[in-house]
């Protein structure tokens, strides 16, 4: 899941991953020489008019791929908004072949800002400093249907998709939108994933995946711990079933079950 936005004056389009599970926005450059640029957008910032350089350095490793670059300053389009003089990462290198063979050129984070690399300032945070957004949320709905309309909202909960009511859990930290979770799960056929005292249910038509004749389980291990305990990240698999929505007004997650 993907989207288009811009950067620059005149605008350079990229596609992005919108990630929460990051911060920082960057895109490949002119400047990167790894085999992953060659078949990407690279922003080239000597034809941009608004582009502010700087001398500082980003690098980043995701559980999937890593980057490294320098970072710099211009105005930044998503949508209709437009955030003047947005810090972002120019990628140098992109090692590996996960960027290489991946359909979207960038990554655009929307985790909070301690866990930005070199102290970023993501770009969901600066649209809320600048007023840019009528409410400091945004929501997300993900299609079944690889072709249909899934979308991030921006200061906004689209209330037809929230009919049957909203179900919302506090962070449990300001890092990645983490949450609480019951480690009781319940017997198939449905996953019930038990979250702040509400059950949050799964079924196998969409934990069950189909490809090339085999059926897999849309659940892998992570073996990743934390202070507070094992790390889970919930991503399509879950999403597909509920609309999400990131309140960092009252720090807090929505999630209403999708008819």
């Amino acid at each position: 899941y993907f989207g288009t936005i811009s950067i620059g004056t005149p605008a350079q389009d990229f596609t992005v991953i919108f990630d929460t599970g990051s911060s920082n926005l960057w895109v490949p450059s002119v400047y990167c020489s790894s085999p992953s640029c060659s078949n990407h957008n690279r922003f080239n910032p000597a034809e941009s008019s608004s582009f502010i350089s700087t001398n500082d350095t980003v690098s980043i490793v995701y559980g999937t791929g890593s980057m490294t670059g320098i970072l710099g300053y211009d105005t930044v389009t998503v949508a209709d908004i437009k955030i003047l003089n947005q810090i972002f990462g120019l990628s140098e290198t992109e090692p590996g072949n996960f960027f290489y063979y991946a359909p979207f050129d960038g990554i655009l984070g929307l985790a909070f800002p301690s866990i930005s690399s070199s102290g970023a300032t993501p770009v969901f945070d600066n649209m809320m400093s600048e007023d840019l957004v009528a409410r400091d949320l945004f929501s997300v709905y993900l299609s079944k249907e690889e072709q249909s309309s899934s979308f991030v909202l921006f200061g906004a909960i689209d209330s037809s998709y929230t009919v049957n009511g909203i179900a919302w859990i506090p962070l449990s930290a300001e890092t990645y939108w983490q949450i609480t979770m019951d480690s009781s799960i319940s017997s198939l056929p449905d996953v019930v994933f038990n979250i702040n005292g509400n059950a949050f249910p799964v079924s196998p038509s969409a934990y069950v995946i189909q490809s090339d004749g085999y059926c897999m389980l849309g659940f892998q291990g992570m073996g990743t711990p934390t202070e507070s305990g094992e790390l889970w990240i919930l991503g399509d698999v879950f999403i597909h079933e509920y609309y999400v929505i990131f309140n960092r007004a009252n720090n807090m997650v929505g999630l209403s079950p999708l008819a």
